[in-house]
């Protein structure tokens, strides 16, 4: 995973002791004063830089940041290649609403695969509260985790053990609480 995270307002407000904790990697382009450049690479130096794609590049392994000359692409130069880009493709069809509508219309029987709760489901339900009973805590990515599903079913699952009041309901990023015991309801487990 690549995270690139951009400010035109250097402050200490914006970039923070957390996210320069955990962001080791900067780079720096030419900033208007010593104290920018010392809030984004902890050192002066680019308030030195020429512009144009001339920076300054600090990373975990370096002591002090390395100059550098990133490429520059013109606004001139961006619209030349969109302007080519739009003569010689075709232009695909975007889906919208009405006609994500209209296939819907044409295959019904999609749409209510999708929504249905089947047998297979059914047993799945079954595993997935014995899980959640014997975890204490209720949440999609323990579902996903320990059911080999993804997310899409897990959350359907949920809704459905909160609908039979296996579960409570959701609260926010947090596990849901679990309403039956293991101890207390062991003969709910073997009914299963």
């Amino acid at each position: 995973i690549h995270l690139v995270l951009a400010t035109q307002r250097p402050s200490v407000e914006v970039l923070t002791g957390l996210i320069k904790a955990n962001i080791t990697s900067r780079i720096a382009f030419q900033v208007a004063s010593q104290v920018d450049s010392r809030t984004i690479l902890d050192t002066g130096g680019a308030e030195h830089l020429l512009g144009r794609g001339d920076m300054l590049f600090l990373s975990a392994e370096a002591t002090k940041p390395r100059r550098f000359q990133a490429a520059l692409v013109l606004p001139k130069e961006i619209k030349r290649v969109v302007d080519y880009i739009q003569k010689t493709e075709k232009r695909s069809e975007v889906e919208t609403e009405e006609s994500l509508q209209e296939s819907l219309k044409e295959s019904p029987k999609a749409e209510t695969e999708f929504l249905e709760f089947g047998e297979s489901d059914e047993e799945l339900y079954a595993e997935a509260k014995r899980v959640v009973i014997r975890a204490r805590k209720a949440s999609a990515s323990l579902l996903q985790r320990r059911l080999k599903i993804g997310y899409a079913r897990a959350a359907r699952i949920l809704d459905m053990l909160e609908e039979r009041g296996v579960i409570g309901p959701g609260k926010g990023s947090k596990p849901r609480d679990v309403y039956l015991s293991e101890e207390g309801d062991e003969e709910e487990l073997n009914n299963l």
